[in-house]
Parts: structure tokens; sequence; C-alpha cells
């Protein structure tokens, strides 16, 4: 940006010296797609980004760079998700069974519209053979907990496991609170994991896990620890995963039942 010992002129003067070396831009967009879009190549577009004629190119030139940048975002998360989906699959689980359709008979409260049809996706994900790579999004309070319940028990249900990571230890113990609330009356077996578990608690958690006994787990970064090992993780959701980097919610993959990859529900209230 301009400041008072950069003028504005001088910034023009270095973009007009650069313009020229806008015709050996490399043009990313297939000619069809362009054509369709009516839109300009990309050498013209950054011409035209800096120098317009009038109101309109400058605001083509806009359009075309900026969707440049999303068509090549999205094509390689394409290309992410199919590379997750080529190395391996996921349980399929049962459909919902008594267990979960009278939990979902006992809650205190209807489940709204949108609580309902999250639900149904979910359902759809966990029959399939593809790993689920699901983005819960929603306000605090909107219910996301709810529907992340839902999927665990449904792991439960199959005889499998299911684990909730939070960023904070403060937010797993709140988390962990929530869910017992939520199942009470259930025979849902609830643990938490994190850096200040009782070592004696902890061991015997360890063990129980890779034993592959079906329990929801909640933790912190502690489940993703090498000495952590699930016999049979079939659910796995991450709360607030925009904290989280990449090679730590990868971690989880690593996790699920033999060659098979665990579902994986993303929460966040922050729009993505």
């Amino acid at each position: 940006p301009a400041s008072d010992r950069l003028r504005p002129q001088r910034i023009r003067e270095w973009v007009w010296q650069a313009v020229g070396a806008a015709r050996h831009a490399t043009e990313p967009l297939p000619g069809s797609l362009r054509a369709e879009l009516r839109m300009p190549g990309t050498a013209d577009a950054l011409v035209a980004s800096h120098f317009p004629s009038d109101h309109h190119q400058a605001e083509a030139a806009r359009e075309r760079l900026a969707f440049e940048e999303l068509f090549l975002y999205q094509a390689a998360l394409a290309a992410r998700r199919g590379r997750r989906l080529e190395s391996g699959r996921g349980p399929q689980l049962p459909p919902p069974g008594e267990r979960v359709g009278g939990w979902l008979d006992s809650l205190p409260f209807r489940l709204t519209g949108d609580q309902a049809r999250a639900i149904e996706e979910v359902d759809g994900d966990l029959g399939g053979p593809e790993p689920m790579q699901r983005l819960l999004m929603g306000e605090v309070g909107s219910g996301k907990t709810v529907c992340a319940l839902y999927a665990m028990l449904r792991a439960l249900e199959g005889g499998h496991q299911a684990a909730l990571m939070a960023p904070t230890e403060t937010l797993a113990e709140q988390h962990f609170r929530t869910l017992e609330s939520l199942v009470a009356g259930e025979s849902a077996p609830l643990a938490l994991l994190t850096s200040a578990t009782p070592a004696l608690r902890r061991a015997e958690l360890l063990t129980a896990l890779a034993a592959g006994r079906p329990a929801i787990v909640v933790g912190t970064h502690a489940l993703i620890e090498e000495t952590v090992e699930f016999g049979s993780l079939a659910v796995a959701v991450v709360d607030e995963q925009h904290r989280f980097g990449v090679r730590q919610r990868t971690a989880l993959d690593r996790k699920g039942p033999g060659s098979l990859l665990p579902h994986v529900l993303h929460m966040t209230a922050t729009p993505i």
C-alpha cells in the first residue's frame, strides 16, 4: 500500500514497467470454460485489473482473477479428497436401530429441520463405503453436538468406537459434560482423555481402546498421540477444526480400524 514515503505515482510507474510481463502469465483455465463463461484470458485480466478502459472492464478482470483463484483452490481440494478416497475405504455401518432410535425419542426436545437434514446426510455417509469427510457449521447453541453425538452413537451401535477431539482441555471437558447429559439413562460408555488424565486411569483407558471395546472418548491432541491406539475407530469428530493443523487432523485417519479410514465430521461455528 501507498504511504507518505511511497507515493501512488511511484507504484503506478512500477506497474507500467512490469505490465508487459503479463503476456507471459500461465493460463490455467481451459479455453472451453472461458468461452462458456465469457471470461478474458489471464494476461488480459492482469492488464485490465491495473489499467482498465472503463468500469465494466475493471469488474470483468476482477471477476476473472477471483474465479481463477477459487477454481484452482477447489481443484486442489477435489484432488486431495480423491487421494483420500483412493487411499482407503470407510467402515460401512448398518442402518440406525433401536438403540439410536430410542435415544432420539428420549431427547427432551425435537430436532430442528436443519438438524434432521444434517443427520439424514450423515446417515447416508455412514452407510456408504467411502469415508465421510463432512463439515458441520452452525452458530454456538445451534445443536451441532447433538448431530455429532448421533454419528458417534451410530458407531457404538455398530460395535465400533468413536472419538471427539477438541483444541483445549476446557472445551474437551465441556463436551464431555454435555455428552453425559445427552446420553443420561443410556448405556453409552463415555471417557475423557487429556494431558490431565491420571496415569492409572489413562493406562486403563488405553488398554480398553486398544482392545476395541465400544466407547465414546472425548479428548484433546492426546487422542492422536502414538501411544493411543484404537481397536475399531469408526467415527471421529473434530471440533473447531480450523484450530488444528492439517497433519493433526489427518493423524486421525491413521487411527482407523485396520486398513479402513474413520468417518470424520468436522464442526465449526466460524464461517469457512
